[in-house]
This record gives C-alpha cells, sequence and structure tokens, in this order.
C-alpha cells in the first residue's frame, strides 16, 4: 500500500473535498484515513503577544538599567522551591 497526503475540505453533506487532484496512473478504490484537528481550550501558556512584549521591555529595561536580579540568587531562589 502507498501513502500519499493531500489536503480536503468536508462540506455541509459530509462530503470530502480534495484541494487537488491525486494524479495516478489507474483507477481504484481507496482507503482513507481523516485527521480532524480537535478544538484545544486555552490555557494558561497562551500569553497574548502584546502582554510577553511587555514583559520584555520591562525586562529589557531593568537590565540595561541595572536593576536585574543577579543570576545567581534567582538560582537560589529556584532551590527552594
Amino acid at each position: 500500500m502507498k501513502a500519499i497526503k493531500v489536503m480536503a475540505s468536508i462540506d455541509e453533506h459530509g462530503q470530502l473535498r480534495l484541494d487537488s487532484p491525486i494524479i495516478t496512473d489507474k483507477n481504484s478504490r481507496v482507503e482513507v484515513i481523516v485527521l480532524i484537528p480537535e478544538e484545544v481550550e486555552a490555557s494558561e501558556d497562551d500569553t497574548p503577544d502584546e502582554v510577553i512584549l511587555e514583559d520584555f521591555r520591562t525586562a529589557w529595561h531593568e537590565a540595561r538599567t541595572g536593576q536585574a536580579i543577579p543570576i545567581n540568587q534567582v538560582w537560589e531562589g529556584l532551590e527552594d522551591v
């Protein structure tokens, strides 16, 4: 058996509509496996880009102005966790 990966859509009638035709040298029946992406719930890790950028700007400013915590103090705090 040979595998070919193609993208497709499922229409309102449940019919599979390929984005592009599959070119083969003979007509035959095929076995189809449909992979439907699951909806993923928003998690705490889905921080908006604007928040990440603002946090980066704050950290960068603190680092440039000497307000950052020395790395050895950061590790000391993590050892207690």
